[in-house]
This record gives structure tokens, C-alpha cells and sequence, in this order.
């Protein structure tokens, strides 16, 4: 508030002083700009090529199921624990989309799960999901 002298009383103006709301204003401002920025961000997306116009038949997903033990199955089929790395070279040597799932039992070791996706990496695999359990289960 200012105060001004008339004469020799003195008097209180109600004046409002509003360059302290214009600087809060401005770092609001400086903020929202902030935020904004951050919230553009988003996740990394893989699309498919938009070149070509007619679809080629996709082959079959293939998931790789892991048992304790451990056990090995894709799509059902048993492969060898420890020929997982050369049999999933050979089936996907043929594929030209190299994506795998992967579905493991819920009492599975971590250890095993990342065994089975580094084998699966050494074979030729360029994207591996991870198959969520089911709802309700």
C-alpha cells in the first residue's frame, strides 16, 4: 500500500500494488510452459511401414511358454532346454518378422525368464513381449 502526504495528515490510499501479482503470474506461466513440455513426451511406438498398400499374410504369433524346470514350449511344440538358442534360429531364419512372446508360469524364477529371453535374443529375435497374465487368474 502507498502512502501519500497531503498537507500534514497523513493519509493511507487503497491503492493496490499489483506488480507482485504480475511476478507470480509470470513464474505460473513459466511453469505451465514447463509442464507442458514434459506431458508432450510419450512412449516409443513400432508401426508398420506405410509404403506398402497391400497387406502380406502375417504368419502366426509365436509364444514361447516357460515351465519350471524348465520347460520349454512354443506354441505348444516342446524344444530342448539346451538347444532353445539353435532351434529358435532355425525357426526363425525363415520368418521375416523376428518377434517372439513370451509367456512364463507366475512361480517362475526371474533368473530363467531372462535365460530364456537372452537365448531367444542370441537366436535372431528383434522384439520380444511379454504375454500378461490373464484377467482374473
Amino acid at each position: 500500500m502507498g502512502m501519500a502526504t497531503s498537507g500534514g495528515r497523513r493519509e493511507q490510499q487503497s491503492e493496490i500494488n499489483v506488480t507482485p501479482m504480475i511476478d507470480v503470474l509470470l513464474v505460473l506461466l513459466v511453469i505451465f510452459m514447463v509442464v507442458q513440455q514434459e506431458l508432450r513426451s510419450g512412449i516409443p511406438v513400432q508401426l508398420p511401414p506405410a509404403s506398402s498398400s497391400v497387406r502380406s499374410p502375417t504368419p502366426d504369433p509365436l509364444v514361447l511358454s516357460i515351465r519350471p524346470g524348465p520347460e520349454y514350449a512354443l506354441n505348444t511344440r516342446p524344444l530342448a532346454p539346451g538347444r532353445l538358442t539353435e532351434e529358435l534360429r532355425g525357426i526363425f531364419a525363415s520368418r521375416p518378422g523376428k518377434v517372439l512372446f513370451v509367456q512364463a508360469d507366475e512361480g517362475l524364477r526371474y533368473g530363467e525368464v531372462v535365460r530364456a529371453m537372452d537365448a531367444s535374443r542370441a537366436a535372431g529375435v528383434e522384439v520380444i513381449g511379454v504375454v500378461p497374465r490373464a484377467r482374473g487368474s
